[in-house]
């Protein structure tokens, strides 16, 4: 047994520190790594964990989330698995390079030479500035740096903040999405996906955000409602028999236009199918054609095709194999030269008028120039409709035409879709609705994932590109480096076969700028943590991982990346299972996010509650539940905290009741208490085998509250009286159930837990044995029973306005004849609690206490 001091006045105050840093000492949760290699696969639970982006601060949203996985990998540790519980770092991205441009007072110009005294304006405090325009521009390189050194700040934060909740990570297992190490996998993923023709380079319409100057993938979108209105615009029959109007939101994509289309069933415009009309303004014949998704009841059933629009319009331009006359550059405004099909005057000036505007002014000026030109019909028709946006952006998505790198996912590809479903369909889902989540989205795909970024903090895209005789890319010749030699980077490296004076000249090469959308490196996650292609022993002992422990709103993008990767390089899902958990929602049930201002951030809480308090909040939802948080009224987080005091003060008090050697379960009534609590370990065990955590919790709490309001009433008395022949019996049950209970709480209040096992054993209590029952044939009845007659005569004394330890001369209990006979087999306990003198029994339906007498009371 431990020989730790009990304290006076058991308190939670100071328990985070004080076992993390024991943990910490003890190697706690380090992956053993020779155990692994001889328990074998079988005996491992390997967790894919989410590696947060580092930029910025922590949400109440990753405690949540973050203390679910916790809770199963402390059950599966304590089952006897090996556990492989890494941490990664997410640094690379947007939000990383918006925070270092905030926080610094910075900018990236890729022209600027380094400059190795560079020193930022300020760092952070109140003079940080989003505007571009008070942002200093520095060198590719100066700016990778600050990213560098900000994230390394913020990832102690995090770490000490996740210590301080008592996550069992082991720390030494750590990777960052942007070390040379991840680098390197992430590029040699890449050339074997090229090699076996799974990446590809094409030059397509892209939905493009013009404020940080970079292509979007589908899966980065999310609608926005935007106040809009409909002009109805005149296009002029070719053969002058009078014109068509068409109602449009983008009337300053008139330029761009190359068709009109209808539906194939519109009675209306079948006779035009197959003629032509003419542009207003700008005097460009263009084709009328139909297709099925033009829709015959919005607007005028008939509208532009222009290059481009939305989405829609991609689809009509590939599928009715239209031409490209894109007038947006990547700034957002109308490029200064015309599409060479505008030739005549008039049209070259109308397009003057647009060159070098914003979309907002150019559509401004455009419905000025059609109200003077009498093209346009009516007054326009305000209304609010979705529109396309970068999920971390700020204005409307554009479409232009740009040169990007692609991974097949699917969308194209039959057979690799099929794949995808099955490879899902394998999987074990937490819970199982998240499933249609995944396939809905798989079978959405309109496109092959973009996986090329036009910014600066991030993976580089191994490639460089042969120039030919006039200085000119040659996107046939695409140039790759050795595996040996990885990582590159392309803007300073040198393909083989090449020298650096040949970079940038007619013959030689030209290097590939672009860097890897950051989910293209987070989706080999676990390659990353699992030593792909740098450990094998480690990889073949980790992967497939256990679990994918995730958000819902990110199977999408992480989830379906990450198992597609997996499909791509090993054909076989990269885990087991996936345990999705909820939104986190503020009081009117809002989802919290930085967007809206109601993120809550952690830290006051934890120290004004306590860990333990803010893990039982969080493991009381079940996976894929939404749940509300209000920092004005935490109301579990306070259930919590008071039910992990209880815990120490139970332990303490049963600790007070010493355990006589060869002491064996005798009583009935200690008997059926285990035998009760053998019902909990079953149902709490069968609850985290299948990720129920919040039911686990609830059987455990459930049955600890009887456990210390009616049984250790009950039985205090004789465990107290070393003369009883019953101590013995009452202290070894108490003491049994102590340590079950506290086995069973540990993966939850991990803090109340630990504390209270070290008072009576050695070691840790995360690293013990999952309790296992006990088979002591007792009745379960007796426990429930008496505790009903203890609640009843309570009652009763409560009622008499008397004191609980009033004596009493004599009472009737009534009830059914088998709980009489329990009843009976606990009767000194309850004589004992009760301070009773007499009990009588009589048969009843149901138990009542009556006619009790009070003992009469000295003057």
């Amino acid at each position: 047994m431990a020989d730790a001091q009990i304290p006076d006045k058991p308190a939670l105050e100071g328990l985070e520190t004080k076992w993390d840093a024991s943990w910490t000492e003890r190697g706690t949760y380090l992956f053993d790594r020779i155990r692994a290699a001889e328990v074998g696969r079988a005996g491992i639970f390997s967790v894919d964990t989410p590696p947060p982006t580092a930029s910025g601060s922590l949400h109440i949203g990753h405690v949540f989330s973050y203390t679910h996985t916790d809770v199963k990998v402390r059950f599966e540790r304590m089952r006897g698995k090996t556990v492989f519980y890494p941490m990664g770092w997410d640094d690379n991205g947007l939000p990383t390079e918006r925070r270092v441009q905030n926080y610094y007072g910075v900018r990236c110009d890729p022209s600027l030479p380094y400059d190795p005294q560079f020193t930022p304006p300020y760092e952070g405090g109140d003079n940080k500035s989003s505007r571009a325009a008070d942002q200093i521009p520095v060198s590719r390189r100066n700016f990778i740096e600050l990213c560098e050194k900000l994230t390394v700040e913020d990832e102690k934060h995090f770490e000490a903040l996740w210590r301080s909740l008592g996550l069992s990570v082991d720390w030494t297992q750590t990777y960052r999405t942007i070390s040379d190490d991840t680098m390197r996998i992430s590029q040699l993923a890449f050339l074997r996906n090229l090699e076996r023709g799974e990446a590809f380079q094409d030059l397509a319409p892209t939905l493009w955000d013009i404020d940080f100057r970079t292509a979007v993938a589908q899966a980065e979108l999310e609608d926005r409602d935007q106040p809009a209105a409909y002009h109805r615009v005149a296009f002029h029959k070719a053969d002058g028999s009078g014109d068509v109007f068409i109602e449009t939101t983008r009337p300053e994509l008139l330029p761009a236009c190359v068709a009109l289309v209808a539906h194939p069933d519109d009675e209306r415009y079948q006779p035009l199918f197959g003629s032509t009309v003419r542009t207003p303004l700008f005097d460009v014949e263009v084709p009328v054609l139909a297709h099925p998704l033009a829709q015959q009841d919005k607007g005028s059933g008939i509208a532009m095709i222009c290059t481009f629009g939305d989405v829609t319009d991609i689809v009509w331009w590939r599928e009715l194999n239209l031409p490209n006359r894109t007038i947006l550059g990547q700034d957002g405004r109308v490029l200064a030269e015309a599409p060479d099909v505008i030739v005549t005057d008039a049209a070259k000036t109308a397009y003057a008028e647009l060159a070098g505007k914003t979309v907002f002014s150019a559509k401004k000026r455009i419905v000025e120039l059609l109200q003077e030109s009498g093209d346009v019909g009516g007054d326009p028709k305000p209304f609010t409709h979705a529109v396309k946006f970068y999920e971390k952006g700020d204005r409307p998505l554009e479409i232009v035409s740009t040169r990007q790198w692609y991974l097949r996912n699917g969308a194209r590809d039959e057979a690799l879709r099929d794949k995808l479903i099955a490879l899902g369909q394998q999987m074990s889902w937490h819970p199982d609705f998240m499933r249609v989540r995944y396939e809905n989205w798989t079978n959405g795909l309109t496109g092959d994932w973009l996986v090329s970024r036009q910014r600066f903090f991030g993976v580089p895209i191994p490639v460089w590109y042969a120039l030919d005789e006039n200085g000119e890319r040659d996107y046939g010749r695409v140039l790759t480096p050795d595996a040996a030699t990885l990582p590159v980077d392309p803007s300073t490296d040198v393909p083989p076969g090449y020298t650096e004076d040949q970079r940038g000249v007619a013959g030689g090469f030209e290097g590939e700028n672009d860097i890897f959308d950051t989910w293209a490196t987070s989706s080999l996650t676990p390659q990353l943590a699992g030593g792909w292609e740098r450990d094998p022993e480690l990889w073949n002992l980790v992967a497939p991982f256990d679990v994918r422990p995730q958000g819902q709103d990110i199977i999408r993008t992480w989830l379906f990346s990450t198992l597609l990767r997996s499909a791509l390089e090993d054909d076989r899902a990269p885990w087991t299972d996936a345990a999705i958990s909820g939104f986190i929602v503020d009081p009117d049930r809002k989802k919290m996010s930085k967007s809206k201002g109601n993120v809550v951030t952690p830290a006051d809480i934890l120290v004004q509650h306590g860990s333990d308090a803010v893990r039982y909040w969080a493991a009381s939802s079940r996976l894929g539940t939404d749940a509300a948080f209000d920092p004005q009224n935490p109301t579990q987080i306070k259930i919590g905290r008071r039910l992990a005091i209880k815990i120490l003060n139970a332990a303490k008090f049963v600790l007070s009741f010493p355990v006589p050697e060869g002491a064996q379960v005798t009583h009935a009534l200690d008997a059926s208490m285990l035998t009760r609590l053998d019902d909990v370990v079953r149902d709490a065990t069968k609850a985290l085998d299948s990720y129920d955590h919040a039911r686990a919790l609830e059987i455990t709490e459930s049955f600890f509250w009887t456990f210390c309001d009616d049984y250790l009433e009950l039985v205090k008395e004789r465990a107290y009286n070393q003369a009883d022949v019953g101590q013995a019996s009452a202290a070894l049950a108490l003491r049994i159930a102590l340590s079950t209970l506290l086995r069973l709480f540990a993966p939850v209040l991990v803090f109340a837990a630990e504390e209270s096992w070290s008072w009576f054993n050695d070691g840790s209590v995360h690293t013990a044995p999952w309790p296992e029952t006990l088979e002591i044939e007792g009745d379960p009845s007796v426990l429930s029973v008496v505790g009903s007659a203890l609640i009843g005569i309570r009652r009763a004394k409560t009622e008499a306005k008397v004191s609980q330890k009033t004596p009493v001369d004599r009472v009737t209990i009534s009830a059914p004849a088998a709980s009489l006979d329990a009843l009976r087999l606990a009767e000194g306990d309850l004589k004992a609690v009760g301070r009773i003198a007499e009990i009588r029994y009589a048969d009843a339906d149901e138990l009542t206490v009556s006619d009790i007498q009070f003992a009469p009371q000295e003057a």
